[in-house]
């Protein structure tokens, strides 16, 4: 039987909007030979072939306009979560080695998963995952594409505003040096979550294209990398082992039975055995780490919306910014794992910059860099927040043209969802258990925060 001919289709129809069901298909006679539909031409989806096969294959229903370094900072900001403050823990739980090979073969398989994404989406001519479903599954796996991405994307986007809503009231505590907790407004989590949502998020969130967020994802990943050189700089301005009160190192010391000779001889023999890296670790704790970096490079509901707003797309150039995003998380991954790690070594807790503060509560430099996380966190969720808006786009109203009052109602209904969940929710510790089912790309504080709180 002759094999049939793949073909990379990407020719769309105006809008992104698919004619589905309707195109005929080749179907098998019983003497084993293809009998073509009406309409038909051997060459299957020629509708969809370029005008010119000397030229890239391109995008028809949308003239891209971003650049390949602006698309970069998309996805990589993407890519870029809160999850990088637990590495450190990470590391310390399976060791140096160990956390190289893991985090290396997951990003050699976010990579690959990204090209199976962009071919399959070539071979059909479809820039949208839930079409992208339906010609796969029909129907159901419209719904079920739509349903993946709208959840695992408010899961995140909850996440980024828990985060904000916990730190945020510290940061400014620490900073106007107040001792006690008061009752103003600029304390009040719920009071600066809603404000930054309003401020800050909603009006990067109606920005019609993925594209216009390149400069604030460039700011983004510029806070992130303070955050990495403040850790890179700690390493060596951090005693190694912490104070008696700050760590329990040499807390099983008796100096009642031994003098003092010895008491100081075995300090600094445990010191010693306390302060060398660990090159492969097992523990019980290892299996909670995996999770952390198994979804460090999940950015892929992001990949085909800015393939499609890329300037001359191709695969090809898709795939470059794909690797090029890694590899630039891969090293910062790692270099952010590796400081932190060394500096606290096994007396690293599972949020990275809280360990700092119990050198220092009010340690300017950290309390700097708590703002920077912060601030990338607010940035990264207008990012998130498109491709939910596009899956329900998909869904409610797949074959309208673009409208204003539609895109500006569906970011302010998703942002006030999300706001009164983060604001009302009865039961945080449940809300969170799912939260963390579709978004790991922040256990490490959201597991940091609810123990605080547990303890309160």
């Amino acid at each position: 039987m002759e094999a049939p001919l793949q073909t990379e289709m990407v020719e769309l129809v105006p809008n992104g909007k698919h004619l589905e069901g309707l195109l005929p298909v080749a179907t098998p006679t019983a003497g084993g030979q293809r009998v073509e539909g009406p309409g038909r031409s051997c060459v299957e989806g020629e509708g969809f072939l370029p005008k010119s096969p000397s030229k890239e294959p391109h995008f028809t229903d949308f003239e891209g306009k971003t650049s390949f370094g602006m698309s970069v900072f998309n996805l990589s900001n993407a890519i870029m979560g809160s999850g990088i403050l637990g590495l450190a823990y990470a590391m310390a739980n399976t060791g140096i080695i160990l956390f190289l090979f893991l985090l290396t073969a997951v990003a050699l398989l976010s990579s690959y998963s990204i090209h199976l994404l962009l071919k399959s989406s070539g071979i059909v001519g479809i820039r949208a995952y839930e079409q992208l479903g339906y010609r796969a599954f029909g129907t159901p796996g419209k719904l079920a594409a739509a349903l993946a991405i709208t959840l695992q994307n408010i899961g995140a986007m909850s996440s980024y505003l828990y985060i904000i809503k916990s730190e945020l009231p510290l940061v400014i505590q620490t900073f106007l040096n107040l001792e006690d907790w008061t009752s103003d407004w600029y304390t009040n989590g719920n009071y600066l979550v809603i404000l930054v949502s309003v401020v800050v998020i909603l009006p990067l969130a109606l920005m019609r294209q993925l594209g216009y967020l390149g400069y604030s994802s460039g700011f983004s990943l510029s806070c992130m990398m303070f955050f990495l050189i403040a850790v890179i700089y700690k390493k060596f301005h951090v005693p190694c082992p912490l104070s008696p009160n700050a760590t329990n190192v040499t807390s099983n010391i008796s100096l009642v039975e031994i003098d003092k000779d010895e008491a100081g001889l075995q300090a600094k023999t445990e010191a010693g055995a306390f302060c060398t890296p660990s090159y492969f670790t097992l523990n019980t704790q290892t299996a909670y780490t995996i999770p952390i970096m198994a979804f460090a490079f999940v950015c892929h509901p992001e990949v085909l919306p800015i393939y499609t707003e890329l300037k001359d797309p191709s695969k090809r150039k898709m795939q470059r910014i794909s690797n090029l995003s890694i590899a630039v998380m891969y090293v910062m991954y790692f270099l952010a794992a590796l400081f932190g790690y060394l500096t606290f070594y096994d007396g690293v807790e599972s949020e990275l910059l809280h360990t700092y503060s119990k050198v220092d509560p009010f340690d300017v430099l950290i309390l700097c860099v708590r703002v920077a996380v912060l601030t990338a966190v607010t940035l990264t969720v207008p990012i998130v927040l498109f491709p939910v808006r596009r899956a329900l786009q998909q869904i409610l109203f797949p074959n309208r043209e673009f409208s204003w009052l539609r895109h500006v109602l569906i970011a302010v209904v998703l942002l006030t969802c999300i706001n009164l969940l983060v604001i009302f929710a009865p039961n945080i510790l449940g809300i969170f258990g799912v939260i963390e089912s579709s978004d790991t790309k922040s256990p490490s504080l959201l597991s940091w925060w609810m123990e605080k709180k547990g303890r309160g």
